[in-house]
């Protein structure tokens, strides 16, 4: 009997251990609702900074390996439609935006308050911006990250990217995701 009380008791110990480490304790009733708010927008905010290393690895290495010449599918209308598809699939949005204010298409240009505000804010050398947006269907996050010139190639079809200095954003990822 005093083995089966102990075993539980271990149990006990482990699961809120386990819970401590995975952010599920119990908190208070007042402050609770809050601190779950605060871990969904960090797991949020990392989520986007996991999808901007993947995203701009994945053109950084099309150009690298695949684009060429001028004839060459760009990795920019790769990423667009890899975007579109994401987007479709209702996982999150994600746009390629201009920065320079000579956009190759003028469908990437800024649209709404976040995205012009977050050019703004690409152009005075910050790398990120984000903001929390409530909807009816509850919290947003929007976030932005500055894209630089980072190849010698990416001037074959955007020539007004030579007078970009280093590390200077030409353009930015814009995010929406679900804060969950």
């Amino acid at each position: 009997m005093k083995m089966q009380k102990v075993s539980w008791m271990l149990v006990a110990v482990m699961v809120g251990a386990i819970a401590g480490v995975f952010g599920l304790a119990a908190e208070g009733p007042s402050e609770g609702g809050a601190k779950r708010a605060d871990r969904a927008l960090e797991r949020t905010r990392k989520m986007v900074r996991m999808l901007d290393d993947v995203y701009k690895s994945a053109v950084v290495l099309i150009t690298d390996k695949y684009v060429n010449d001028e004839n060459d599918f760009p990795a920019g209308s790769a990423a667009i439609a890899l975007f579109t598809a994401v987007k479709e699939k209702n996982w999150h949005e994600v746009k390629l935006l201009d920065v320079s204010g000579e956009p190759y298409n003028d469908e990437n240009v800024a649209k709404d308050e976040f995205e012009k505000e977050a050019v703004g804010q690409m152009k005075a050398g910050n790398a990120y911006f984000d903001r929390v947006e409530k909807r009816d269907d509850g919290r947003y996050l929007r976030a932005a990250t500055a894209l630089p010139v980072v190849l010698e190639k990416c001037v074959m079809c955007h020539d007004n990217y030579k007078q970009a200095k280093p590390g200077q954003a030409i353009g930015m990822l814009s995010y929406t995701l679900k804060i969950e």
